[in-house]
């Protein structure tokens, strides 16, 4: 959520967020500036009949003390109709105040000035690469083909269970797959100094509202809703709201945690060649790696979780870049966002596996996490940031594909074997 005195000094300024952002229509913001308006007229009005009745009150005490009834009885009768009045300018304020967060909540981020202006994928800009895309003396195959061949992850079983992007991990597969997690985590908290975390998978609409995912990503989903909860997309929801509606003493922060979580995405309209094998599911396992820092450090701290998310790329021996998204494609919440994208020589083409987002203050104002100045007065909201530590499903891809042999076996990277407890797979 934007602050809305930012918002009254700076309207131009959101208009063009909204129009570069290509998020809903400019005029949003002129609603916004009227209901504001208007909410703070009654406002006003409010304060100035609780005064006015507060002022009659005194002089119908000293009128009746005097013994003067009739003067006494008509301030009364004004007593009573103010009264009436000050119920229904509270019922319109509370009105007003509503349909305002309401209209709040649908407003995007602010894009940081470092974000490249741009409409789409092709603005994007690709500002490192790190490692060469591997070259085979035989066409290598699509990481699909290698997990069936293998037994390695069932696509046709999952989708008799459930449907299709729910896919079987088996055997080696599953191993691999915990092998990842674990690495991961132990990545995480040992180099990183994150807290690791296991949040629950299920969320409330107020948690879903405070990482934003309320209103903007509803269609993307599923909901239980007979018990009004929401399977998580991420544990970034969860995680980052551990601390709705508190206030953090200026010394804890950074707050620095990491999560292992399975995630549900409904993923509405994909759809052809992207949603292949693992490129797209509807469930898959991620780890999170999550930040409550100091709003004057929340760049610094930017970087350093994009190197936490690195780093396990560069161990596991994977081809990246690292891109830094346009303003088209850095999302609802985000003021500034990197993806990082590994090759896949299967399908010839890079993956994404990690986002790394800087939301400024727009999610805490949402959540209401807050903190206290160590030098004292009034709490200011922190920065809140996060990134995938990894997203397992594509980096699982690019392993298959990366070392897959010409005999058809897939060998393990040398980090991985002490969590695989093998190094080979076929």
């Amino acid at each position: 959520m934007l602050d809305l005195q930012r918002i009254r000094q700076e309207p131009d300024r959101v208009r063009d967020a909204i129009r570069v952002k290509g998020m809903g229509d400019p005029q949003l913001v002129d609603r916004v500036l009227d209901l504001d308006t208007r909410h703070r007229q009654t406002q006003t009005e409010l304060q100035e009949a609780r005064h006015r009745l507060n002022t009659l009150a005194r002089q119908i005490g000293q009128l009746m003390r005097e013994g003067r009834r009739d003067e006494a009885q008509a301030l009364i009768e004004e007593n009573a109709r103010l009264k009436e009045r000050i119920k229904s300018l509270e019922a319109h304020a509370r009105a007003l105040g509503e349909q305002l967060e309401t209209l709040l909540l649908e407003l995007p981020n602010i894009p940081h000035p470092s974000v490249p202006v741009g409409r789409g994928p092709e603005d994007n800009v690709v500002l490192h690469e790190e490692g060469c895309p591997p070259t085979f003396d035989f066409t290598p195959r699509p990481h699909w083909e290698l997990a069936t061949r293998h037994g390695l992850i069932d696509f046709e079983r999952g989708a008799k269970v459930t449907g299709s992007g729910f896919p079987f991990y088996v055997g080696k597969g599953a191993r691999l797959q915990r092998a990842l997690i674990q690495f991961f985590l132990d990545l995480a908290v040992q180099e990183g100094g994150y807290v690791e975390i296991q949040p629950p998978l299920l969320v409330n609409a107020d948690s879903a509202r405070g990482t934003g995912q309320l209103p903007d990503k509803e269609d993307l989903m599923y909901v239980i809703e007979r018990d009004e909860l929401y399977p998580i997309p991420t544990a970034e929801v969860p995680v980052t709201n551990y601390f709705r509606n508190e206030i953090l003493e200026e010394n804890q922060l950074p707050v620095k945690f990491c999560a292992y979580s399975p995630c549900f995405r409904r993923e509405a309209g994909s759809y052809g060649k992207d949603v292949r094998g693992l490129n797209r599911l509807h469930q898959f396992d991620k780890v999170e790696l999550v930040q409550f820092v100091h709003p004057d450090h929340s760049y610094e701290a930017l970087e350093q979780l994009r190197e936490d998310a690195e780093r396990p790329l560069r161990l596991l021996g994977l081809p990246y870049r690292r891109v830094l998204m346009c303003t088209a494609e850095t999302g609802f919440t985000q003021a500034k966002k990197y993806d990082l994208e590994v090759w896949s020589p299967g399908q010839q083409r890079w993956l994404e596996v990690s986002s790394i987002s800087n939301f400024e203050d727009f999610q805490a104002r949402r959540a209401r996490i807050r903190f206290r100045p160590a030098q004292g007065g009034k709490p200011h909201f922190v920065h809140t940031l996060n990134g995938s530590g990894l997203a397992l499903p594509r980096v699982v891809a690019a392993l298959l594909e990366h070392y897959q042999q010409p005999d058809g076996s897939i060998l393990i990277p040398e980090v991985l074997r002490p969590y695989t407890g093998f190094d080979r797979i076929g």
